[in-house]
């Protein structure tokens, strides 16, 4: 089994890595090929599943809660993270694609996401991007009567700066105990923009999501000097992959990051979970990573 973290504010209890249904849809799988893909995982101790509401066209929830259904003992082996906000033409109500943070919305969203995937309570709910017309009181209004009605367990946002999130925080009885960012090697602005600094001062374990990079990693021309060094690092340190490499420079960063893997194939769970096994020689990853050449890290740089 994999570590468990615990959120200190929450006190919700996550693995050392999710999985994400981002794609789902693009996967082609039978409603009872979802249900083994997902035991599949359960038994590699990977039990947080990352949705959003808008996923797969607004499709991918009900698809993942047609497994549910078909296997109601699962629901109680996981952790269901998803995230509301976004508003986008693929429901013809919404004429523009667009943020949505009002309180009637959020609200919505959340009893959506319940009757789609078969549940009665979601165990974290966050919103999937800032909204520039955000009414931070609206928000919290819309949390607490989630809350009390015991719908969703617990809250915290997608994509936020750190003042964003404080704004948030500020107008919140309780802690919005958890946060998700983009964290990869092609995508380290959150390790210098004070996100993870944040993450440090409250002990919140953020979610990585797009850890590979949507796939850029490995083939972009444009990374292939990183995809050496890499290389470079997986030999050092004895790792089978370069996945397991930058999962566990994920999990190995101060705020130790939980990765979400977003790949349809049930040998990525397996990788990820070996990168938890690197962790024992993680110093020697840290070390290989200080020596290389920064803007082989950053190439945007």
């Amino acid at each position: 089994m994999l570590e468990t973290a615990s959120h200190r504010f929450t006190g919700a209890r996550f693995f050392t890595a999710g999985h994400g249904y981002w794609r789902l849809m693009e996967w082609g799988m039978s409603p009872q090929e979802r249900v083994a893909f997902i035991e599949h995982h359960v038994r590699l101790g990977i039990t947080t599943v990352d949705h959003a509401d808008i996923y797969g066209d607004y499709q991918c929830e009900a698809a993942f809660g047609e497994a549910l259904k078909l296997a109601p003992g699962l629901r109680d082996q996981l952790q269901i993270v998803t995230k509301c906000g976004i508003a986008t033409r693929a429901q013809p109500e919404h004429q523009i694609g667009h943020y949505i943070t009002d309180k009637r919305h959020i609200l919505q969203s959340a009893e959506n996401s319940l009757r789609h995937i078969h549940t009665d309570r979601l165990d974290l709910l966050l919103i999937h991007r800032p909204d520039p017309l955000m009414e931070a009181d609206e928000v919290a209004e819309a949390f607490m009567a989630l809350h009390h009605s015991g719908k969703v367990l617990h809250f915290g946002v997608s994509n936020f700066s750190p003042s964003q999130f404080s704004l948030l925080q500020s107008r919140l009885p309780f802690s919005a105990g958890d946060k998700s960012a983009e964290i990869s090697p092609v995508q380290q602005s959150v390790l210098l923009d004070g996100s993870l600094d944040q993450c440090q001062q409250l002990r919140i374990r953020p979610m990585a999501w797009s850890c590979l990079g949507g796939g850029r990693l490995f083939n972009d021309p444009h990374f292939q000097p990183l995809r050496d060094e890499l290389e470079a690092v997986r030999q050092e340190t004895g790792a089978t992959s370069l996945e397991q490499v930058v999962y566990s420079w994920i999990l190995m960063l101060p705020s130790r990051p939980l990765p979400i893997i977003g790949s349809g194939k049930t040998a990525a769970g397996q990788r990820s979970r070996r990168s938890t096994e690197l962790i024992p020689v993680a110093s020697a990853v840290v070390s290989v990573f200080a020596r290389r050449r920064w803007d082989l890290m950053c190439p945007e740089a």
